[in-house]
């Protein structure tokens, strides 16, 4: 399959459902994630619950962070979550799935980049760019 671009409000209703079939495993790294739990027919907050329900059910969810009060709350939901101890910014924007598709690009994960902003995103399914940015992930999570 080819590459797909994301534009704007295009991200959730593609990687919402990626999200709920995903198998084994969904790492994340991400530079603002933002919990709305009052707000749950948003496209972010249904976003964060199909996180979580994959989660619960099985698929090992990992979550490199910038901020440590969406680790806190991360945490709660028994996500394994780390925020990244450096000097440098953790500006990056990436899931992969199954180790199987990875989606890069602008959106972080809040009301803003799923609603009002520009944001571009790419899904890619290349096995090559996939096994670099996993090993990047996991080297990041050590």
């Amino acid at each position: 399959m080819n590459n797909q671009i994301l534009m704007s409000r295009e991200f959730p209703k593609v990687v919402i459902p990626l999200i709920k079939n995903a198998k084994k495993s969904i790492d994340i790294i991400v530079f603002d994630w933002g919990w709305y739990p009052d707000e749950i027919g948003e496209p972010i907050q249904i976003f964060n619950n199909s996180i979580y329900n994959a989660n619960k059910h099985g698929v090992k969810v990992r979550a490199l962070v910038q901020k440590r009060l969406i680790k806190i709350i991360l945490e709660k939901l028994n996500i394994d979550v780390k925020v990244l101890h450096s000097g440098k910014l953790l500006h990056i924007k990436l899931m992969i799935i199954d180790g199987e598709i990875a989606i890069l690009g602008s959106h972080n994960y809040t009301k803003n980049a799923f609603n009002v902003n520009h944001e571009v995103s790419i899904i890619t399914r290349q096995e090559e760019d996939i096994q670099k940015l996993q090993t990047y992930f996991n080297n990041l999570f050590l």
